[in-house]
């Protein structure tokens, strides 16, 4: 369960939403348009940005966890892999996802080893273990943060933009991933994407004006969506199935 209570967020002087709230137990897509605080919101969540308000995750307020806890609980998966060493493999990229279970000073262990190696073979890039990073496509990088992601184990991921760099195949094998994932983790997904967004098929959070508004369904219609978007729709296109 997540409750989202009075949620405000300011950046540089400037507020970014406020007043959001939300209790939710299900998977959940946050929408809108640019600059109306998706990404923001998903890190708030994440505890990643400060904000004033509360966030109950699980009957616990996620201030009050520490940062091991808080991974164990959530993950924020962003939409380009930006910051990494050059010269680190993908087997070494994915495995840090175990820190928050690490002893300190300790090397990982060969649980940690064999999860990071589950997680590669159910992404389908365990052929990828040896290869740098840096020497990956756009797609492969995709899924070399989602796995990392998964050995990090936590209950709540959350993929913002996930297909925004990805050609229309790659959008399709990460979509397919994120909707098998439902099935052992609750998904929030950020996305301007909206036929991903219809393919993963849950309730809505629309954010517009600083504020929010919650679809549980009735959302993928044209004019719902001419109505929050400001311009016509026609039907939605690609398919992911």
């Amino acid at each position: 369960m997540i409750k989202l209570s009075a949620l405000t967020c300011n950046y540089e002087n400037k507020t970014v939403f406020e007043n959001i709230s939300l209790e939710t137990d299900t998977h959940l897509s946050i929408l809108g348009a640019n600059g109306s605080g998706k990404s923001t919101l998903a890190k708030a969540i994440c505890s990643l940005v400060p904000y004033k308000g509360e966030i109950v995750i699980e009957d616990t307020n996620i201030q009050r966890l520490s940062l091991n806890e808080k991974a164990k609980l959530i993950t924020y998966i962003p939409a380009k892999l930006e910051i990494y060493d050059p010269d680190i493999s993908v087997s070494e990229f994915v495995v840090l996802g175990r820190f928050a279970y690490k002893k300190s000073f300790f090397d990982y262990s060969d649980e940690d080893k064999k999860i990071a190696k589950e997680m590669l073979s159910f992404l389908n890039i365990s052929h990828l273990g040896r290869h740098l990073v840096s020497e990956l496509s756009s797609g492969e990088q995709q899924l070399t943060l989602i796995a990392q992601a998964l050995t990090q184990q936590s209950k709540i991921i959350i993929f913002d933009e996930p297909t925004a760099n990805l050609d229309p195949h790659n959008s399709k094998i990460i979509a397919n991933h994120i909707n098998e994932l439902k099935k052992k983790h609750t998904v929030i997904l950020i996305t301007h994407d909206l036929h991903l967004a219809a393919y993963i098929n849950t309730p809505v959070l629309f954010l517009k004006n600083k504020s929010a508004i919650y679809y549980e369904k009735e959302f993928f219609h044209d004019t719902t969506l001419e109505q929050l978007y400001g311009v016509k729709f026609a039907s939605l296109a690609v398919k992911y199935d």
